[in-house]
């Protein structure tokens, strides 16, 4: 049943929510590619708008996905809302078990050695996630290692010598999208440091309308 995957799904993406929304790309990611319910693509879209507006880019993905499952299984708007609703519930349960546990350890075994080395770790998972997360979003974005593979195609052991020099250069040029890479290193200058602060909102709207105009 689509309301129990859903409910169960995000359930899990949930509790390994440390770090923040942005932890959870990984997972997002992972769960696109198994289900199907939607594209790398929107993720990446997802991403910017939970980044440019109210609300944690999990919490909104939920309701986003949830509805637009069920709306792939029924096609019918009130179901798929309730399926927003379930997925975002199911996001956000762990969260608020987690939090009523840790209060009362806390409360307990405040000063314990052990609680603090658990934390500490905790840090070290989070950081982890974050770079996951990270190079995910560089990679939807930015990175693209499958078109530089192509730049080896038919060198074997025989005429790697004559050929792989040649190749190099196109492999770089394949791995990184440069277009993308210059509207995005402009774009944090003028964010970083700019003299004038703008709405992220008109960033988003400058970089579509470049990417329109530029076709990339």
């Amino acid at each position: 049943m689509i309301f129990l995957r859903l409910f169960l799904e995000f359930f899990k993406i949930g509790i390994c929510a440390f770090g923040g929304g942005l932890a959870t790309i990984p997972f997002l990611e992972e769960l696109s590619s198994a289900t199907g319910w939607y594209t790398i693509e929107e993720l990446a879209n997802m991403i910017a708008v939970s980044e440019s507006t109210p609300g944690a880019i999990g919490v909104n993905m939920s309701t986003y996905v949830g509805y637009q499952a069920v709306m792939q299984t029924y096609d019918n708007i009130f179901l798929g809302f309730l399926g927003g609703m379930t997925a975002t519930l199911a996001f956000v349960t762990p969260s608020i078990l987690v939090i009523l546990i840790i209060c009362q350890f806390l409360t307990k075994f405040r000063n314990s050695k052990y609680v603090n080395w658990a934390f500490y770790g905790l840090r070290a998972a989070s950081f982890g996630l974050i770079c996951s997360a990270a190079y995910s979003i560089l990679k939807l974005s930015i990175i693209t290692p499958e078109k530089s593979e192509l730049a080896f195609t038919g060198i074997t052991s025989k005429n790697f010598i004559t050929d792989i020099w040649g190749r190099i250069p196109y492999a770089l040029e394949g791995f990184f999208d440069y277009k993308s890479l210059a509207l995005a290193l402009v774009l944090g200058l003028f964010i970083f440091k700019g003299k004038k602060k703008l709405h992220p909102i008109i960033y988003i709207g400058i970089s579509a309308v470049i990417g329109i105009l530029f076709n990339f």
